[in-house]
């Protein structure tokens, strides 16, 4: 029984067959192991930008002022574009071929980043990769949705996303390492390098996706799923899924509900703790402060990601133990408080702040939480769910494409103290929506177990024999 216990506090639900548990190896194998290394370039391609910037990028295209947070915020823009888009297509054309297809464009348009002459030119191919990279994130949480319960989703979740942050961690030790013996190879400098070899990783794993992704359980023709696991995958969690064909009553379902509006304000305003992490603030900080050197600047700030992706694992377990998701996201808030409170006091000494951004790497345990939990609560409607979960990214993009040009502009490096002022207002709003959606979602699993209680007393009162009120209805 103990060893029970942790087993399903470590790995969640404990499937309840054989089959069952075939049926879980093999998803998390394929769908996982496509969808973090998917995800992984994803991430690794974002992250090289901000490393290729304190690397000699600035210097080599003779950027000015905010330019930085130009190429971020234009790249954001494309990613607003493509998201809704990214995740209906995913209703219309297997995600076997779509997810593979992006990911050939982007590791495509990553190598034109190798041969910029000009930051003009770096802004129009951030676009594009922006749209087309806005298919990653949010379709692989509606994928995991599709295939994995409650009890199960969490931990995946939050595998999920580590791996977007190792892909991060990663960009910073690869960096230094080409910086110190590629930089000068053939005449490019080491950024450009940086940029051909994550586009030389990006492409065979796209073809990887060709071969082995399962799409969703009800079109799933994957070859290593057996045809009683392919019913298995549908009947485990179709038991309340409403089904509808895609029309505009999808929009009228979706804008009648609370969920959309709930969960997207949620992570438009919590996603913003990850300001932190997302624009590289330690990497300016030890730029402008100076004293380090390029390969320490590269690799100092990969902490912070390593405290995110321990965050993220350990707390992804818990929710999934616990079923509950709000403490998370109180965590989150507490971590990035104290981290902006011990940055904007600058007479603090540098261990402290080094200790602050990499506290704030919790901000990153958030993210995993809050889309875990509206697969949960959109669980009964596919198509809603596909909606409310490229909104949430959508709207927290929305208001990211501004954010950092208001709050982080490069030229506050290193104190950004309107960005950490910035950062506990957004702590504080989190918590009450936070609440919110916690309230809401309460309410609504109320009148739903009042609606069905009703249901069955009206049964009773319909059916022609007496049946006592503590004698459970029996399958005819």
């Amino acid at each position: 029984m103990r060893w029970q216990t942790v087993r399903q506090f470590l790995w969640g639900e404990i499937p309840s067959s054989k089959l069952e548990r075939r049926l879980l190896l093999k998803l998390d194998w394929f769908i996982l192991s496509y969808c973090c290394l998917m995800y992984f370039t994803n991430y690794l391609d974002r992250a090289n930008v901000n490393n290729a910037y304190v690397s000699g990028m600035k210097q080599e295209l003779n950027m000015q002022g905010n330019d930085f947070n130009i190429i971020n915020t234009v790249f954001t823009c494309g990613y607003i574009v493509g998201m809704i888009p990214n995740n209906l297509m995913l209703q219309v054309v297997p995600p076997r071929l779509w997810f593979p297809s992006m990911q050939i464009v982007w590791g495509v348009l990553t190598f034109c980043s190798s041969s910029v002459h000009n930051v003009q030119q770096l802004y129009a191919i951030r676009f594009f990769q922006g749209v087309s990279e806005a298919s990653t994130f949010v379709g692989t949480h509606y994928i995991l949705g599709s295939w994995y319960k409650p009890g199960e989703l969490g931990k995946r979740s939050g595998i999920f996303t580590s791996s977007g942050l190792a892909g991060t961690l990663f960009s910073g030790v690869l960096q230094a390492a080409v910086y110190q013996h590629l930089g000068g190879v053939g005449g490019r400098s080491g950024w450009r390098w940086l940029f051909i070899i994550d586009g030389v990783i990006t492409l065979p794993i796209a073809l990887y996706g060709f071969l082995v992704f399962p799409d969703v359980p009800s079109t799933t023709k994957a070859f290593y799923l057996s045809e009683e696991e392919r019913a298995l995958s549908r009947d485990r969690l179709d038991s309340d899924v409403v089904h509808h064909s895609l029309s505009w009553d999808l929009a009228k379902r979706v804008l009648s509900r609370w969920r959309w509006y709930g969960c997207s304000l949620l992570f438009a305003i919590s996603g913003e703790t990850e300001s932190f992490c997302s624009n590289n603030l330690m990497g300016q900080w030890l730029s402008a402060i100076g004293g380090y050197t390029v390969e320490q600047v590269d690799y100092y700030p990969s902490g912070v990601t390593a405290f995110g992706i321990a965050s993220t694992l350990v707390c992804a377990t818990w929710t999934d133990y616990t079923r509950a998701r709000w403490p998370v996201l109180v965590y989150m808030c507490f971590c990035c408080t104290v981290a902006a409170i011990c940055i904007l006091v600058w007479s603090s000494p540098t261990g402290l702040k080094f200790f602050a951004y990499y506290f704030a790497g919790a901000s990153y345990a958030g993210q995993a939480t809050t889309f875990a939990w509206a697969n949960q609560i959109c669980a009964d409607d596919y198509q809603e769910r596909a909606v409310v979960l490229a909104s949430m990214n959508m709207w927290n993009n929305a208001v990211n494409a501004w954010w950092p040009l208001l709050f982080y502009p490069a030229t506050d490096a290193p104190r950004f103290k309107n960005g950490m002022i910035a950062m506990i207002c957004t702590c504080a709003a989190t918590l009450v929506a936070t609440w919110m959606v916690w309230y809401l979602e309460r309410r609504e699993q109320r009148f739903a177990k009042r609606k069905a209680m009703e249901h069955i007393d009206q049964m009773r009162e319909d059916s022609p024999s007496p049946i006592k009120k503590d004698e459970p209805l029996k399958d005819e």
